[in-house]
């Protein structure tokens, strides 16, 4: 633990935080044998005003890409900490452990909006390329053509939007 919070603090993902407010840290052990670094939001996330902002229907995506004869999928890293936090939101996602209190300046994991404001800033960088070049669901985007010239086009179109916007893209994809 004291190893993610040092981390998060080097990348000025947290601040040390005077808050009223304090999430618990869990521990959770990955199926791969890690261990993932949790905070328990449940108590905020009971008394949040719930972001409505839509995820794409699994019916709208098909009939996009039923011509398509080629995809690419890239997966944003860490793609939740692309969303900073309004500042008058930050001392609601403090969280407590044995070194200390923080918050959150970015969007952290297990938020009850992290999902719907991810996909509104994914689809803020791909305003004018989703449905027609790609498709994006969570922190996935896929890029589908008709054919090979057309596709590279595309995943450079991509490439180049998730550069402007600071994403990085995680490579096991």
């Amino acid at each position: 633990m004291e190893a993610e919070v040092e981390e998060y603090l080097d990348l000025g993902l947290i601040r040390p935080s005077n808050s009223p407010w304090a999430s618990p840290v869990l521990m959770i052990r990955k199926p791969d044998g890690g261990i993932r670094f949790c905070i328990d939001y449940r108590r905020l996330n009971a008394v949040t005003v719930k972001d409505c902002y839509p995820m794409p229907s699994i019916d709208d995506i098909l009939d996009v890409l039923g011509d398509a004869r080629l995809f690419s999928t890239m997966d944003i890293a860490s793609g939740y900490w692309n969303v900073p936090i309004h500042e008058n939101s930050v001392a609601k996602t403090a969280f407590t452990c044995k070194y200390g209190l923080y918050e959150w300046l970015v969007m952290p994991f297990g938020f009850s909006n992290a999902v719907p404001a991810f996909e509104r800033l994914m689809e803020t960088v791909l305003v004018d390329l989703k449905w027609r070049v790609c498709l994006v669901y969570l922190d996935d985007c896929v890029i589908f053509s008709k054919d090979f010239p057309s596709h590279l086009i595309r995943v450079r179109q991509d490439l180049t939007r998730f550069r402007q916007a600071g994403f990085k893209l995680k490579m096991k994809k």
